[in-house]
């Protein structure tokens, strides 16, 4: 699990390059141990879940960004099945609203992160703002922010703004007790492809398909470059990017579990202290209740 964890963890010390990254590579795991080795990292989860719900101090904010057909739903189902539902809460952000968009970029991630004790799931995030935005600057023209009116407007230091805004966004909530985990799914372009005509030629995946997804393909490059510069600009030891391979889903999987268990581990989270006096009161209750007829 360290290695995972070493693997694939960026916190900004050097620059990474996504072509330096294999998007099939499965580490030293096996496709048929798969089941049993995410069984076993769901299960020692769950039990930290319960410790993270009774300390009550922190929560913890976990982060997915991809391209179309990486693996998002499915990762998040996957390892997050076992958990207590009650715990957990799960957000998918689409195209803003018109409420939203009377905001600041980050208000409706903000109102959607985990309470204390919990675990929040962020199924894409505030980083829509410098990944489809920087791909398609004319969507922050609807932002109606001062002084952008035009694309041309939107000037280097405006996207150095943005970044510093995010990283003292995440800096504030770690402050404040929210631990976070930022996971972006590596897929290669060919897997994507491939991908697609299988949500075309089975019906019952047909759903998933939409035109759009074949328009963005065009700009995957962009894409590429965009998702570089947010995990070197935005990436710090308190709240890492974790290049995840997406290439092969049973890896992901375990990959992602990995993650999630070592941070918890090092949460340090402890069942909260009865005092003496809280002790004291326990043996007039159980009397209490052994008399009931």
């Amino acid at each position: 699990m360290d290695n995972i964890v070493q693997e694939f963890k960026i916190t900004g010390e050097k620059k990474v390059s996504l072509n330096d990254y294999d998007t099939a590579y499965t580490s030293s795991y096996k496709k048929d141990d798969a089941e049993e080795v995410l069984t076993n990292l769901i299960k020692e989860t769950a039990e930290l879940q319960t410790k993270l719900y009774a300390d009550n101090s922190y929560s913890l904010l976990i982060i997915f960004q991809a391209m179309d057909a990486a693996g998002k739903d499915g990762a998040i189902a996957h390892t997050m099945s076992g958990l207590n539902p009650q715990g957990c809460q799960v957000y998918s952000f689409k195209q803003p609203s018109a409420e939203e968009l009377d905001h600041d970029f980050l208000w409706r991630h903000y109102i959607a992160l985990p309470e204390r004790g919990r675990i929040g799931i962020h199924n894409r995030s505030h980083y829509e703002n410098v990944l489809i935005t920087k791909v398609h600057p004319e969507f922050i023209i609807g932002e109606r922010i001062p002084g952008i009116n035009k694309v041309e407007d939107i000037t280097d230091d405006f996207w150095k703004d943005r970044y510093k805004s995010i990283k003292e966004f995440e800096k504030h909530l770690t402050r404040n007790g929210t631990k976070i985990i930022k996971f972006f799914l590596h897929l290669s372009k060919d897997e994507q492809k491939d991908r697609f005509l299988k949500r075309l030629d089975t019906p019952a995946k047909n759903w998933k398909f939409s035109a759009a997804d074949i328009e963005e393909r065009k700009y995957w490059k962009d894409y590429m470059k965009a998702y570089e510069d947010a995990i070197n600009i935005t990436s710090t030891d308190d709240a890492p990017w974790y290049i995840i391979p997406a290439d092969k889903k049973w890896f992901t999987r375990i990959a992602i579990s990995s993650i999630i268990l070592d941070t918890m581990k090092k949460m340090n989270l402890k069942d909260p202290v009865i005092s003496a006096e809280e002790k004291a009161k326990f043996d007039g209750i159980r009397k209490m209740l052994e008399e009931e007829k």
